[in-house]
């Protein structure tokens, strides 16, 4: 297993890992981002073998790393992986649910390093917040867990999924986060693949309530300037435009799954006939540069029309293979979020007719108990 090619090649370099420590999680969210399959704690990595992929990372260029789950307070060895990560110089990001999230774990993971936290709220509303979990209590811990978190004096955001549910509330969230000490509230429509794609109806938002969200986003962006970062991720059952998902293919970012898996996107497993290596198989430089997935889509070499010939296709690239292929059945197709798009209308379609029917109740996710 050797890392043979030089770091610096012609298709670049990483500059974010994302490292799914666990799929264990204690809530059980309709809209979950993870595989519909997941993986269990008998498959995944050893506190060493982390260790390995994130010295791999740092020799390989990448800045910063994500520690996710599930819910990645699950590793008892959370501690020690932080501090490896800031022994090789990556900078570090815990995205974290706070539920299993104690005073005493935030202030080891500031003497071990960590250099910012993200923490999930699901609404401004506690009881709609709960329901959306599935966890009683949730939205109570979760303020809890931001004081901890300010008080230990980590920059902190906010991240807010929004859908049916909770995008009337778009702007409180934002409201929220201020309130919390944020530095960053991420407003981000659901997008539907993964577990969501089951729960589709349950949570798309109508257009006029889409447009009334986005353009409340827009008005707190301008009053807040300087005070708190608002990003906004559209939702794209009416976009215009696709978004550039990761940035493009296997172009910014690596994705590891808690059993070692290397993903070009986390949503990338729903792709059938795709080859995925292992970083217990391989070097993460040597996944990064050969690996069959990673090169699948990655550039305009692989696009048809419209897209070949567009002059965005070096800026969205033609949109997100996932979404491509949940809809059309064709991860090459132009995503159909596109207006340029053959199958544009289908989004539309299915956006009217999912959102102006009764919501229904939510298939909730449900994982091996945090403690497992």
């Amino acid at each position: 297993m050797t890392d043979t090619a030089s770091s610096r090649s012609s298709i670049g370099l990483p500059i974010g890992l994302l490292a799914e420590l666990t799929h264990r999680c204690p809530l059980a969210c309709p809209y979950c981002s993870n595989p519909v399959a997941l993986e269990g704690r008998d498959v995944e990595l050893s506190t060493e073998g982390w260790k390995r992929v994130f010295s791999e990372a740092a020799k390989l260029g990448v800045l910063q790393v994500h520690l996710s789950g599930g819910e990645p307070a699950a590793r008892r060895d959370l501690v020690a992986l932080v501090e490896h990560c800031a022994k090789v110089g990556l900078y570090t990001n815990l995205i974290t649910s706070g539920i299993g999230v104690t005073e005493k774990l935030i202030g080891e993971l500031a003497e071990a390093g960590l250099d910012h936290i993200q923490l999930s709220i699901q609404d401004s509303d506690a009881a709609s917040a709960d329901k959306i979990a599935g966890y009683k209590g949730a939205f109570q811990k979760k303020q809890t867990v931001a004081g901890w978190i300010k008080a230990a004096d980590f920059p902190l955001t906010v991240n807010a999924v929004m859908h049916r549910a909770n995008i009337a509330r778009s702007a409180d969230m934002v409201e929220l986060a201020i309130s919390l000490g944020a530095s960053r509230v991420e407003i981000a429509h659901t997008q539907y693949y993964g577990w969501a794609l089951p729960n589709r109806a349950a949570l798309m938002p109508s257009r006029s309530e889409t447009e009334a969200a986005v353009a409340e986003i827009e008005e707190l962006r301008i009053r807040y300037l300087g005070q708190i970062v608002i990003d906004l991720v559209i939702p794209d059952y009416h976009a215009t435009y696709p978004k550039a998902c990761m940035g493009g293919w296997a172009k910014q970012f690596i994705n590891v799954t808690p059993s070692g898996k290397v993903l070009p996107c986390h949503a990338s497993e729903t792709i059938s006939g795709l080859e995925f290596w292992s970083i217990k198989d391989h070097a993460l430089g040597d996944i990064w540069r050969a690996s069959p997935a990673f090169n699948a889509y990655r550039g305009t070499d692989w696009m048809a029309e419209p897209c070949r010939s567009c002059d965005r296709r070096e800026i969205d690239f033609g949109g997100c293979r996932c979404q491509a292929f949940a809809l059309v059945g064709d991860a090459s197709a132009t995503d159909p979020a596109c207006h340029k798009s053959p199958q544009h209308d289908l989004m539309g379609d299915i956006a009217r007719a999912e959102s102006g029917g009764e919501p229904g109740s939510y298939i909730y996710r449900r994982f091996p108990p945090i403690s497992a």
